[in-house]
């Protein structure tokens, strides 16, 4: 998943604060959390590309239907368990939703790719193709790169309009996520539980001293 790149300015002050015993380590403003109730411009936010292919834009139906298709697209890696996971995540989302047409596609450097699974989705019938990035935040990949190859996808089957969800981004249900793995992970190092698929044989989910 893919969080926007930039460049941080270290300018900033820099006030230190006591973090365990380690009175002298110091935490820049920017890293600091805000307290008291969650305000952002973020989270009411809905983020979505719709088009129709052959140009322009139109007001989409609501809902998946008998005629979607939904891609859940990753980055895609030279891992080949990386990649197979994404596969793993697909079926656990097709037998949850009862989609009738779900594919994956990666990004790059792994197939299928975006072009690949748009093709399948329209051989299996979709009329309109629902591409729904499996990103943290809404960075270039969401931006440029998978709009393009979606578009140069689409080319080949006039006709069939398509809409590019927002990625994750600051979803409520994701803390639920983030707690439940760090309980397991934490749980796993005091012996109490195996390792997780992600980790289960790389020896990684473990305490350093």
């Amino acid at each position: 998943m893919e969080a926007s790149s930039s460049s941080l300015s270290f300018s900033s002050p820099i006030t230190r604060r006591e973090i365990g015993r380690s009175p002298g380590r110091a935490i820049p403003e920017f890293v600091k959390l805000r307290e008291g109730p969650l305000k952002s411009k973020y989270l009411p936010s809905r983020l979505c590309m719709a088009t129709a292919n052959g140009g322009g834009f139109r007001k989409e139906l609501q809902n998946v239907g008998e005629s979607d298709g939904v891609i859940i697209v990753d980055h895609g890696s030279r891992r080949r368990e990386s990649n197979l996971m994404l596969n793993e995540f697909v079926v656990m989302f097709r037998e949850k939703t009862k989609y009738p047409i779900v594919e994956p596609a990666h990004m790059e450097l792994a197939e299928p790719s975006i072009k690949d699974a748009f093709d399948s989705c329209v051989q299996q019938g979709a009329l309109r193709v629902i591409v729904s990035p499996f990103f943290l935040f809404p960075g270039r990949h969401w931006h440029q790169d998978i709009p393009s190859l979606t578009a140069e996808a689409a080319k080949q089957h006039p006709g069939v309009s398509y809409v590019i969800t927002a990625p994750l981004g600051l979803h409520e249900l994701l803390v639920d996520v983030v707690n439940d793995r760090i309980t397991h992970c934490l749980s796993h190092v005091a012996g109490e539980e195996d390792e997780c698929s992600v980790c289960a044989g790389t020896g990684k989910c473990r305490l350093y001293n």
